[in-house]
């Protein structure tokens, strides 16, 4: 049987951060696995890149505590190895002045969770993002900056190949466990510490622990489009709507990725599969259980009936302009080519309260750490919330 000091289940950002974090305080015995045979297929490589600046989260709340300090070392790292930072700011515009209360309740906030914002006129805007528009005021994040995902997580992988104290076993898909012997479909593993990055599969994944009980993870995909090459220059940075911060999602946005890309999306449309990144690939037997799950949201929770009536219609070209169109002065369907980008984001629901829930989430005891929620800013708090992660579960 094969051993490991800790094990750890997921080749995401989270679980590459956390290997890396135990490798600085000297751990020497890490085994990192994932069902797929190369590292962040999934939310890590597939995301906007985008590094948060600590503006929509309740202050106090894990997300909150984590972004900023994580958007700072993230930073820093690319810094060091080299990797793509666009460090442009973002704005984020009212499309109507009954979306300003919003727009000041974001910049209160970001004030408390130590983010540089500031409230800005029409005119402050059309030189930052001149083809930006807004309903009077705008707010101006400095610290929101673009990575490449991709990028960051290969420079990841390398490092903790590198350090000689960390090992991989992709392709290697997680079954079960009895007490600390993990199940795999290639063979058992024994292990003193479990550590659960499972992301989309991590309430399974948590299941035989006894964690996660009560919690069910349910997916939203994400569809992108692009501004062709030639309309890439009317977007200079991010330019983001006011969300409804009841809800986790931000709405469909500008975002001018660290190739120079700019990006339109994504949208937050229910999935009916952990992997449901097509329109049928992706759907299996699990396919029910998250539709009678989204059902039972639907009827019980106003909040997700909104984001159900609202973002589904998103599919149809004419309503992912319109939404895009709103933040924009100039803007033609023209100007539109489709992507291959799609993400899923897993987001996890407390079944008793029929509730989504709105932070971070991890259980634990002795033998057995589990990340539950590891929602946006996932990625940006990764370097301190595996920080975090450690020192309280841990050490």
């Amino acid at each position: 049987m094969k051993t490991a000091e800790i094990l750890i289940c997921g080749a995401g950002v989270v679980g590459l951060t956390v290997a890396r974090e135990l490798v600085s305080r000297g751990y020497k015995d890490i085994l990192i696995i994932d069902k797929e045979t190369d590292i962040a297929k999934h939310a890590s490589g597939r995301n906007s890149g985008v590094l948060h600046a600590g503006i929509y989260y309740a202050p106090g709340s894990l997300r909150a505590v984590s972004c900023l300090s994580g958007n700072f070392r993230m930073k820093e790292y690319c810094r060091e190895r080299n990797l793509p930072l666009l460090q442009t700011g973002k704005v984020i515009v009212a499309r109507n002045e009954s979306e300003l209360p919003t727009l000041h309740e974001l910049y209160n906030r970001a004030t408390a969770n130590g983010a540089k914002v500031e409230i800005i006129d029409e005119r402050q805007l059309s030189e930052i993002e001149p083809n930006a528009k807004t309903a009077g005021k705008a707010l101006f994040s400095h610290y929101t900056a673009v990575v490449d995902p991709k990028a960051v997580m290969k420079s990841l992988y390398n490092d903790l190949q590198l350090s000689g104290k960390v090992s991989f076993m992709l392709g290697t898909r997680f079954i079960t466990a009895n007490n600390n012997v993990i199940v795999t479909d290639k063979g058992e593993i024994s292990c003193g510490l479990f550590i659960n990055a499972a992301g989309a599969y991590s309430d399974q994944v948590a299941s035989p622990f006894g964690f996660g009980e009560g919690y069910q993870l349910i997916p939203f995909k994400g569809i992108y489009k692009k501004l062709k090459k030639e309309k890439a220059h009317t977007i200079r940075g991010s330019i983001y709507p006011v969300p409804n911060i009841k809800n986790p999602f931000l709405g469909i946005h500008f975002t001018r990725g660290a190739s120079g890309d700019v990006y339109l999306g994504p949208t937050a449309i229910p999935a009916f599969g952990r992997e449901n990144y097509g329109i049928l690939s992706g759907l299996d037997k699990e396919a029910f259980d998250i539709m009678l799950r989204d059902a039972i949201l639907f009827f019980r929770n106003p909040k997700f009936r909104s984001i159900a009536f609202e973002e589904p219609r998103k599919y149809f070209f004419k309503c992912f302009f319109n939404d895009a169109k709103e933040l924009v002065k100039e803007l033609s369907p023209d100007d539109i080519e489709g992507s291959p980008k799609v993400g899923i984001r897993p987001q996890l629901v407390d079944i008793k309260r029929n509730e989504l829930v709105m932070d971070f989430l991890v259980e634990s005891d002795s033998k057995s750490v589990h990340v539950l929620n590891a929602i946006s800013p996932a990625f940006t708090s990764s370097m301190y919330f595996a920080e975090m992660i450690v020192e309280k579960y841990i050490q």
